[in-house]
């Protein structure tokens, strides 16, 4: 079994930093900086003074917003103003920064959920982030894992009951999610070619793994705010998270 050495990050971990963002260290070695943003706590660059999660703002808007402040945190990694960050598309569809750019010393990953946007970066192996209402009800844990997850993962939910089934889906969806968008596989068929440790009450972990080594990957919890789940992916040696909240 892979274990992993991350330290769990809790709301009062998120260290505030404030607009106008300048000049920023980019992370080294295992390092991670995991952003958070509430945008229902900041204007709307694209309307002024409008909340960027309002609902009177367009799905166009809203993702126009959400790009806007990507670009303006990735702009002072890399000293460039943000409207000068240039994001691909890899051949299934990731965003990554432009290779000439970042010249491979950047990478990013993103998530949202309910007005919250977490960004992270780090500038080792390509990460994923997945973020998560942690009261989220998936209507039927049971049958969803046995569509979706491993046999390894549906026996080991199979013990859990009620609540506790529940926490234990979410904490391993969260998981699933987070190392299909380190790996690049794309989510169709690919979960269940890889199984999780369910259990929310153990550091998380990857357990095995068809295609590759499960002990190369690490696994980092977090919570940016209070009721959410948060999960950080790498294939590196271990995961060193440091949490920022993005205000006014």
């Amino acid at each position: 079994m892979a274990k992993t050495n991350a330290r769990n990050l809790g709301p009062d971990s998120f260290s505030p930093r404030q607009l106008p963002l300048r000049e920023l260290e980019k992370p080294r070695g295992d390092d991670v900086h995991l952003w958070h943003i509430d945008l229902r706590q900041l204007s709307n660059p694209l309307s002024p003074g409008e909340s960027a999660d309002s609902a009177e703002l367009s799905f166009f808007q809203q993702r126009m917003t959400r790009r806007f402040y990507l670009r303006l945190l990735l702009g002072a990694y890399l000293g460039v103003p943000g409207k000068d960050v240039r994001i691909t598309r890899s051949v299934k569809g990731r965003p990554e920064l432009d290779s000439m750019q970042s010249q491979g010393a950047l990478n990013f990953s993103v998530a949202r959920s309910d007005g919250c946007y977490l960004i992270g970066i780090n500038s080792g192996a390509t990460l994923g982030v997945d973020m998560e209402i942690a009261a989220r009800q998936p209507g039927k844990p049971m049958a969803l894992a046995r569509r979706y997850f491993s046999q390894r993962e549906t026996s080991a939910l199979s013990r859990f009951k009620d609540e506790d089934l529940r926490r234990a889906f979410m904490h391993a969806w969260a998981c699933k999610e987070a190392i299909v968008k380190a790996s690049g596989m794309g989510i169709a068929n690919q979960l269940c070619r890889f199984s999780v440790d369910v259990d929310p009450d153990r550091p998380p972990s990857v357990v095995d793994m068809m295609d590759d080594d499960a002990s190369a990957w690490k696994l980092a919890i977090a919570e940016p705010v209070r009721g959410t789940i948060a999960v950080v992916a790498a294939r590196q040696p271990s995961l060193k998270p440091e949490g920022f909240c993005l205000l006014k």
